[in-house]
């Protein structure tokens, strides 16, 4: 029987009937769309029909105070780069992106003292703004400092356009302090090299990687003492605080399933993680993971094995891919592995598979 309509005890050792109540969907606060639908004009694409396809009412973008939800957020730019015909949609939003539009968590990190204690800030209430999604600084192994992103929910694949856009905003917050000339050291992607690949070394004038970990963007620690020019002491607690107000769901995080399989997903490339390095990677004892899958009705294989199809549909659908640098991407050793993976998921190969999904999207 499904436990989810079952009436027994959980984990919290309470009784419960008829349909479980489910956790709120993740949400973003809805200014870090703001802008778009000019943007969208700009393109000469379809407002209603884009948004349409989101799900979202297009006077719902930009709005301080409005939660919307990040899976249909996602959609909303996957969708605006496919309607308006340019790959690089989100990449060029983002880095076009007034930092004051961020709303409250902006405004927030733009009166601090300092660059360094504004992206603290930034990382900090990150929570506040944008759930299911982590946020850190730290220093990476070359030096330098890491301001690294990524999207921890399973649930969201397609979602290279808001690694793009947010990865620019990140660019263009830290030029309202070091001028619009400064570049960062690198930046890394999570997602495949698109074909327009060059456009990205272009807007952040840094060396671009991709088939990464995770998003991130590298840049010298010496720029972390420069003073912000909108420090206001006074700013930063109210925004703080209303921020605090409006995000009433501030404590939502992933499930460790979902952090593990976002850990999976970032080491495909490499072949298939072992669990006690997912474990400890994530800081957890490989035990109380695999409780925690059996919970959810899963093994660990059997995650690894979602993950890669759900990961494989994906990435069949972009041109610019070959089969065996998607074989590559999954961790195959082989194309002729990652054939046969394909025809026990579909009963097809994966050519057909592919030419299927591109007769869909055209229709």
């Amino acid at each position: 029987m499904d436990r989810q309509l079952s009436a027994a005890p959980n984990r919290s050792g309470l009784r419960t009937t008829g349909a479980a109540i489910r956790p709120a969907a993740p949400g973003v606060i809805a200014s870090s769309a703001t802008g778009i639908v000019s943007w969208i004009e700009r393109l000469h694409g379809d407002i209603d029909r884009i948004f349409g396809h989101a799900g979202i009412a297009p006077e719902m973008a930009g709005s301080p105070t409005l939660v919307l939800d990040l899976k249909s957020f996602c959609r909303l730019f996957e969708e605006s780069a496919r309607a308006t015909r340019n790959d690089n949609f989100g990449l060029w939003f983002g880095i076009k992106f007034e930092p004051r539009d961020l709303g409250l968590w902006g405004y927030a990190a733009l009166s601090a003292p300092t660059l360094g204690s504004a992206l603290s800030t930034l990382v900090e209430l990150f929570p506040l703004h944008q759930q299911s999604s982590s946020m850190r600084l730290m220093r990476d192994a070359s030096g330098l400092m890491r301001l690294e992103y990524r999207i921890e929910t399973p649930a969201i694949l397609e979602r290279r356009q808001d690694a793009e856009l947010t990865l620019g905003q990140l660019a263009s917050f830290m030029r309202a302090a070091l001028g619009v000339r400064w570049s960062p050291e690198e930046i890394q992607f999570e997602h495949p090299r698109p074909e327009g690949w060059r456009e990205h070394e272009e807007a952040f004038g840094a060396p671009v990687s991709f088939s990464r970990a995770s998003n991130a963007l590298l840049f010298n620690a010496n720029v972390l003492t420069i003073p912000m020019p909108t420090h206001d002491a006074r700013l930063m607690v109210a925004m703080r605080h209303c921020l605090q107000q409006i995000a009433g769901r501030n404590d939502l995080r992933a499930s460790v399933t979902d952090q593990v399989r976002a850990a999976v997903r970032a080491r495909l490339a490499e072949g298939v993680p072992a669990l006690d390095a997912i474990a400890a990677e994530l800081r957890l004892a490989p035990g109380h993971i695999l409780r925690e899958l059996t919970f959810d009705g899963l093994t660990y294989m059997g995650l690894v094995e979602c993950a890669r199809r759900d990961l494989a549909l994906t990435y069949l659908r972009q041109r610019q891919l070959s089969l065996s640098e998607i074989a590559f991407l999954l961790g195959y050793s082989e194309l002729s592995a990652f054939s046969r993976a394909v025809r026990r998921w579909t009963g097809s190969s994966p050519r057909a598979v592919r030419a299927e999904l591109f007769r869909g999207a055209a229709e």
